[in-house]
């Protein structure tokens, strides 16, 4: 074990402990915009603990008030993304079972969903529409599952109803994890039998992640059908994917 890994790994377990404490402590008493604040500062530590520097690359304004939808690449996207524009995440019920993270991201407000289970989904599915007509940004990652980088699945269209309901807009965000010389940082591939510890050690033992996040172009859900919104939001991450 060199000693900046274990550096690393100290801190990040410290950090670990005071999100725990803010969440229990603080959380249950905090405004919206009060949380958002601490969720921001929080990711952008961990990131920085972890060597990962956030970069937003040009694009569009992020909308206030969207449905965002992301690919998935790793456990770090969450916090990429909170660490730019905080947002309520719906996310796999495995998630939850993380350690210490998976507690973490639900006392943020991560709703979870189990795979297969309709009638969760349906009692989730009138929550989100309810948090979208309160103003919040709400964010979910389509594919299901993290996917090899470079490669975007085929997009899960139910919950894109939810923006329909609503009447907001689907704003698509394109990740990606990139080394110095722009190639895909191998550290934070998230597939196969790779599990969450697994993950984590590679990224604390890498050098030079950076994660780029670019906001697209917003899509009208008002008089769009779920599956179009999904199929145009897959392409257009894809494409930014693509051209970056």
């Amino acid at each position: 074990m060199t000693i900046r890994f274990a550096f690393r790994l100290v801190r990040v377990l410290l950090h670990l402990v005071q999100g725990l404490l803010t969440c229990a402590l603080v959380f249950p008493w905090a405004k919206a915009e009060r949380r958002n604040t601490l969720v921001r500062r929080w990711s952008r530590q961990l990131l920085a603990m972890c060597g990962v520097r956030v970069q937003e690359l040009a694009g569009v304004a992020p909308l206030s008030h969207a449905l965002i939808v992301a690919n998935h690449v790793s456990w770090l996207d969450i916090f990429v993304i909170n660490s730019l524009h905080p947002s309520r995440f719906v996310a796999k019920v495995e998630i939850r079972e993380w350690p210490v993270v998976g507690w973490l991201v639900a006392m943020a407000g991560t709703v979870f969903i189990a795979r297969g289970n309709r009638r969760d989904l349906r009692h989730i599915f009138q929550g989100l529409v309810d948090n979208l007509k309160t103003g919040e940004r709400v964010a979910f990652f389509p594919e299901g599952t993290t996917a090899q980088q470079g490669t975007v699945l085929p997009f899960h269209a139910n919950l894109f109803e939810a923006a329909i309901d609503a009447r907001i807009d689907v704003q698509p965000y394109a990740l990606r994890y990139v080394d110095r010389h722009g190639a895909f940082h191998p550290a934070v591939d998230y597939v196969g039998e790779t599990n969450f510890v697994q993950s984590m050690l590679a990224i604390l033992r890498s050098q030079g992640v950076r994660a780029q996040l670019v906001c697209l172009e917003p899509i009208p859900a008002a008089g769009a059908h779920r599956r179009e919104l999904a199929v145009a939001a897959h392409d257009a991450i894809a494409a930014a994917l693509k051209a970056s």
